[in-house]
């Protein structure tokens, strides 16, 4: 490309001079067709159009990228994926580039939809032993459905060490059983723990100059274990800012996609291996591993007492004239129950006892929360995919489907994939979806049989294989 000095002399030699274009161009020593673009081109100044380019534009990536962010915008902002997680899964898939491509198209795109960006959390200073702890909801699937997991959280700011355990209420039963847990996997008991107002911990709120007043039930099992309490005030959650942020990393680092899980215990072991696993990093500001900060903390500890403090509550029980008393909001029958004079309940964190005044079992049993799941809104997910049907290779939510209706809608064909699904919408007009896997050859397998699975297998088969047959594989 030609300086501007060369173009003004040529237009100079063309226009003043009179020269012609082959003078010109043997005089500037240049092309031909250059010499005559200048000389008697109008070079007229043109906006300038930037194409978009790379892997995340020419290739599949993007769109891909794109059908995840539109469908997490119909959840909560806290259930969204993270850049980190975005990344991860794309890679999964065979994605070949950075992380950096990854975040630049992700921001480009919220410019676009003008999307606010997310606000951070004040670092707090703290002394080696001191730990924070609250409550944060999160989502798991169990048995092919959602379970609301109210995950207690206590970390430790000095070391940027973190430690977690699903509970199913914000009970007291759960903060303490839930503390009690916590002290085991860290080896000890911090020396004092801030906590927000929580219910189960706080009777009366800090106000003026009056302190907070624990809850009698707290006040002994701190009494137990040695530990100083710092009650936050209200509305003033950035005093525990923290245990807030590593909430939200927790949320955001192994929740972004709910984890499909056997049970609480089976979850409890996962996001203690996951958090075992996290401290293998550097400290953002200290720039030592948290692993090692973590070791040197550790011996701050007080130690765990040998005997676990009793965590449970008792009450006397007030029965209807069908033998039934309310727990969590569900009514329990107890038969013969009103043959005694008195009986009492004693419920933990996860069960529930009828007794007697003599101690009698009457009645064991998981408490009712223990089984409340909620439905996957397939019907809604399903129409949404009827729209995109490509997006099911790659959804959130496939995952969750039963194995046999994944492979059924999982087909390379995108015509045949959108009649399967609208199939399915029409199934869940009166069926469930588990329903729908479970006599999965009365509603659709018929037409399994005539149309080649994907990858050759043979379901009848399959089933046939296994020891218990139909219903092993729907207990997956």
């Amino acid at each position: 490309m030609l300086a501007m000095s060369e173009v003004n002399c040529i237009k100079t030699l063309r226009n003043e001079k009179g020269l012609s274009i082959t003078e010109i161009a043997k005089t500037m020593q240049v092309n031909w067709r250059t010499a005559k673009k200048y000389g008697d081109g109008d070079q007229l100044p043109q906006e300038k159009t930037h194409f978009k380019k790379g892997m995340m534009y020419d290739e599949e990536w993007g769109e891909i990228v794109i059908d995840w962010l539109e469908e997490d915008l119909k959840l909560k902002k806290k259930s969204r994926r993270k850049n980190k997680k975005i990344f991860e899964d794309l890679v999964k898939k065979g994605f070949k580039g950075s992380y950096r491509t990854v975040c630049n198209f992700i921001q480009e795109w919220k410019v676009a939809q003008e999307d606010e960006a997310d606000k951070g959390h004040e670092r707090l200073e703290h002394p080696e032993g001191e730990a924070q702890v609250d409550f944060g909801i999160m989502e798991a699937v169990q048995d092919g459905e959602i379970l609301d997991v109210h995950a207690l959280i206590m970390s430790f700011p000095s070391s940027n060490t973190a430690f977690a355990v699903p509970m199913p209420s914000e009970n007291l039963e759960c903060f303490l059983g839930g503390l009690q847990l916590l002290f085991k996997q860290a080896g000890g008991v911090p020396l004092s723990i801030r906590i927000d107002n929580l219910t189960p911990a706080v009777k009366k709120v800090r106000k003026g100059d009056s302190e907070a007043e624990l809850t009698e039930a707290f006040r002994h099992f701190q009494q137990y274990y040695g530990f100083k309490v710092q009650v936050c005030n209200p509305r003033k959650g950035n005093e525990k800012g923290h245990v807030e942020g590593k909430v939200g990393y927790v949320r955001y680092n192994f929740f972004s996609l709910p984890p499909v899980i056997k049970d609480l215990e089976d979850l409890t072991s996962q996001l203690e291996h996951q958090l075992i696993n996290d401290r293998q990093r550097i400290h953002y500001k200290k720039e030592v591993l948290i692993d090692k900060l973590w070791q040197q903390e550790q011996k701050q500890l007080i130690k765990l007492p040998e005997e676990p403090y009793p965590v449970f509550k008792q009450f006397l029980i007030k029965f209807n004239k069908y033998n039934e008393f309310k727990l969590d909001g569900h009514l329990i029958h107890v038969p013969r129950a009103r043959n005694y004079v008195q009986l009492s309940c004693v419920t933990y964190w996860d069960s529930f006892k009828v007794i007697t005044n003599d101690g009698e079992i009457l009645l064991s049993d998981a408490r009712p929360y223990m089984r409340k799941r909620r439905f996957i809104p397939w019907k809604e997910i399903l129409k949404d995919w009827l729209k995109k049907p490509r997006v099911v290779g790659h959804s959130r939510y496939t995952n969750y489907l039963p194995t046999r209706i994944k492979e059924y809608l999982t087909v390379p064909s995108l015509a045949l994939r959108k009649q399967r699904i609208n199939e399915l919408l029409t199934l869940l007009l009166t069926h469930d979806m588990n329903d729908i896997d479970q006599n999965f050859y009365d509603y659709i397998g018929r037409e399994v049989e005539e149309v080649e699975h994907p990858y050759g297998v043979n379901w009848t088969e399959y089933d046939a294989l296994s020891p218990k047959g139909t219903e092993a594989l729907n207990h997956e």
